[in-house]
């Protein structure tokens, strides 16, 4: 039996009262004190966490002794909408370290949102690095750089002081080592932990001494949700509605929240579906003790039929 078989439906697919697909996955749970309340698949297996490694990222700028607060340092935590706000804020954050656009590494792309790709096309703009989630990451990364006088044309590279950074700041909040590396679709190195260490990993952020680096990084981040996300994302929803929450989302429906009281939740759709997503993470939030209407926008993912809704995705656990 492969991986895949073997792990348990987390969303079905129900159309006209008739389950049309399901979407298998892991997920972890874990306890106020730490432990795990619920394993559900294969948690401990190691995962490509996509941009829910990107509190760490940020924290390998602070800890590179870049100068940044506030929005500024949420958004090197971002997968941002590319909305104007945003857009600014990548600029400034380049412009005070005497860097343009070009310093940019980040493929050329729409922005996430799609209300704002299709402003942009309509009023004849295109695909561009600004526009990528990433680049308020990448832009932190360019200014530790030019603060350390490290090279900024190699920042990409595994070996670079700034990812050495990255990857100690991840393997010290999940406690585990990296097995796999692989390349991120900004280009950025791709570090492979576990559903596990990753929850351990956000509690940890929310847990640690006020001043310290990965303290920074989380109320920055609960303190600008708009920042790491944008205005129509669950992430941003779901930190101004829980008071204290911590939450990120990556690529191929991964996602990681950490509460203040220490509990925390993360999980991995395997084939990678978004529209299951929002139908898991309001399911797992429940489990965690939430009761908050944004769950139900956050969780409601309907199917359409002739313009009407026939169905929906629905958590499964």
């Amino acid at each position: 039996m492969s991986q895949s078989a073997a792990l348990p439906v987390l969303a079905e697919v129900i159309r006209s009262g008739f389950t049309e697909g399901r979407h298998r996955g892991s997920l972890v749970l874990l306890a106020a004190d730490g432990s795990v309340d619920l394993a559900l698949g294969l948690p401990d297996a190691p995962v490509f966490p996509r941009s829910c490694a990107k509190p760490f990222q940020a924290v390998a700028t602070l800890r590179a002794g870049l100068a940044i607060e506030g929005e500024l340092l949420a958004l090197a935590a971002s997968s941002h909408s590319a909305e104007p706000f945003h857009r600014d804020a990548v600029r400034k954050i380049l412009d005070g370290a005497g860097l343009t656009e070009e310093a940019l590494q980040t493929p050329a792309d729409l922005p996430l949102d799609q209300v704002e790709a299709e402003a942009l096309l309509s009023n004849g703009g295109r695909r561009s690095p600004i526009m990528m989630d990433c680049s308020g990451k990448h832009a932190g990364w360019l200014a530790a750089c030019a603060a350390n006088g490290w090279d900024t044309a190699s920042y990409l590279d595994p070996a670079h002081p700034i990812q050495q950074l990255a990857r100690e700041a991840l393997e010290e909040g999940t406690g585990e080592r990296v097995t796999e590396v692989g390349t991120d679709g900004c280009g950025a190195p791709l570090l492979a932990v576990t559903l596990t260490g990753l929850a351990r990993a956000y509690r940890s952020l929310l847990l640690a001494e006020p001043g310290t680096p990965q303290r920074r990084v989380a109320d920055a981040m609960r303190a600008h949700p708009e920042y790491v996300a944008g205005t129509r994302r669950a992430d941003t929803w779901l930190m101004r509605a829980v008071p204290g929450s911590l939450s990120k989302m990556g690529a191929e429906a991964v996602q990681v929240v950490a509460l203040p009281d220490g509990r925390a939740l993360a999980f991995k759709i395997e084939d990678g579906a978004e529209r299951a997503r929002g139908p898991v993470l309001a399911a797992a939030l429940r489990r965690l003790g939430i009761d908050d209407e944004v769950l139900t926008r956050i969780g409601v993912e309907p199917l359409h039929g002739g313009g009407a809704v026939v169905g929906a995705v629905r958590a499964a656990f």
